[in-house]
């Protein structure tokens, strides 16, 4: 029997931002966010640690992820530029140049070696991180690319663009192995599940459609929200997706029963991007009003306590070859996966004759630099406002947490000994930045030696025929 969801809450917010916010994201460890306007800011978890602003681009920062080591920050901008920055106070960074048009989108590979890029030059681009080097162009999209991820095993990368389509790439071949059509709209942005199997993708049709890669079936679609849908993030277990909307609201989605489970009111306008920690227990969403909201879970725990729901999400997305209907959900229960129909639902006045299957609206305001702890006290079928009634959350942990630490002190590997190989693994990865950025320079200077030895030819070359004549 499944513990009922805990609500999430609120935990701190960031102001510093001069523009919409634009992207963010977590690093590996938590310890830092990386969110963007015109400029990449880099925000400390930790209370009264400093906050970064790194100054390079020339124009508005697109989007920002940091690599899986968390040892590099990749940023794309406006000035058709991508650049690789080390977080940290001396803000180095390199400068990645191909793109002919604003970049809209940077993404990571898994293995941390490769970067996809998007762009308004109609094209996706693979680079090498390392190594710095532009690799290989995919080019059948018609107009604007908005963004561009690779699959969780990195063989395949998914594109949207504003040609109303969404397209799967094979990385190795090159090619363009199937193209999914939008028909009201266009997907702003897309991404992978977590087991590889499928893509969700946000509409400016105000919906969210998740999609079989296999089968090319659409296995739901969310028409939740009352605004463009700009953004989404898949919870690391793949249970959850939480969407970010132009009607300035969050919503969590459960994606093994197929239906809304939060509403979320925290930003004053509309919410630009929205991204899930490594490990699930913390998101965090930024918006037009320049801030940068980080919030606790909690609704997570549920995981821990369902009995294999997880696996049973995937068998059941793995079992489904029927196509769905424009408005068709997904229910994942003990039986074999049934398709039926819903209308459209507006978040704010939702309300389903099963308490089960009731969405919870909250709603927050907060004042200040930071809040810890703020929790709402929610009932269903009601939107609570927390300005100052909340509570401060003790040393409560997450049931997933604890077992992480039962099963260490259970004889798994030392503490002392793992925080020495990160730390000796982040050494390497530093070493490894270093030794690129000097190769980098070598080869700006051989670029410059050729220059200057053509030039004194050249020179050779007039002086000698001014003597001729």
């Amino acid at each position: 029997m499944a513990s009922p969801l805990s609500d999430p809450t609120l935990e701190r917010h960031f102001k510093g931002h001069r523009h919409t916010v634009t992207c963010v994201d977590f690093s590996c460890n938590k310890k830092q966010i990386g969110s963007v306007d015109s400029c990449v800011m880099i925000w400390n978890m930790k209370p009264q640690m400093r906050a970064y602003r790194f100054d390079g681009h020339k124009e508005a920062v697109t989007s920002v992820q940091f690599s899986p080591s968390g040892q590099l920050l990749a940023s794309a901008s406006r000035d058709k530029t991508v650049r690789l920055w080390v977080p940290s106070m001396k803000a180095d960074s390199t400068v990645f140049r191909a793109h002919t048009a604003s970049v809209r989108c940077v993404h990571f590979s898994g293995d941390g070696r490769s970067l996809v890029t998007a762009s308004d030059d109609k094209t996706v681009k693979l680079w090498t991180v390392h190594r710095q080097k532009f690799l290989f162009s995919l080019n059948q999209h018609m107009n604007w690319v908005r963004c561009a991820k690779f699959s969780p095993d990195d063989r395949l990368i998914v594109s949207s663009s504003d040609d109303k389509t969404i397209k799967l790439w094979d990385k190795n071949s090159r090619q363009c192995i199937h193209s999914f059509s939008e028909h009201a709209g266009y997907a702003s942005y897309v991404d992978f599940h977590p087991s590889g199997t499928c893509i969700a993708a946000a509409s400016t049709d105000h919906s969210v459609k998740v999609w079989d890669i296999r089968s090319h079936k659409m296995l739901q679609h969310y028409p939740v929200h009352s605004g463009a849908v700009n953004s989404l993030s898949f919870h690391p277990a793949g249970n959850f997706l939480i969407t970010a909307s132009s009607d300035s609201t969050m919503k969590i989605l459960d994606l093994v029963e197929g239906k809304l489970l939060y509403t979320l009111h925290g930003h004053q306008g509309p919410v630009t991007c929205v991204a899930f920690s490594r490990e699930g227990d913390y998101f965090s969403s930024g918006g037009s009003d320049e801030q940068v909201l980080v919030w606790k879970s909690n609704f997570d725990e549920y995981i821990e306590s369902s009995n294999g729901v997880t696996s049973q999400f995937k068998s059941a997305l793995s079992s489904q070859t029927r196509p769905a209907s424009s408005t068709a959900h997904l229910h994942f229960n003990s039986h074999p996966p049934v398709l039926h129909t819903q209308t459209s639902e507006r978040a704010e006045h939702l309300s389903r004759p099963n308490t089960q299957t009731t969405a919870r609206t909250h709603s927050f305001s907060h004042n200040g630099s930071h809040s810890r702890g703020a929790h709402s006290c929610a009932h269903r079928d009601t939107t609570i406002s927390s300005p100052s009634t909340r509570q401060t959350q003790g040393s409560q942990r997450p049931a997933h947490q604890n077992k992480r630490l039962s099963d260490a002190s259970d004889g798994g590997i030392p503490s002392s000994l793992a925080n020495t190989l990160e730390h000796i693994i982040g050494q390497l990865d530093v070493l490894t930045q270093t030794v690129s950025i000097l190769e980098q320079r070598l080869t700006l200077t051989e670029d410059k030696l050729k220059e200057c030895l053509q030039n004194q030819m050249e020179i050779g070359l007039h002086l000698q025929n001014r003597d001729e004549a």
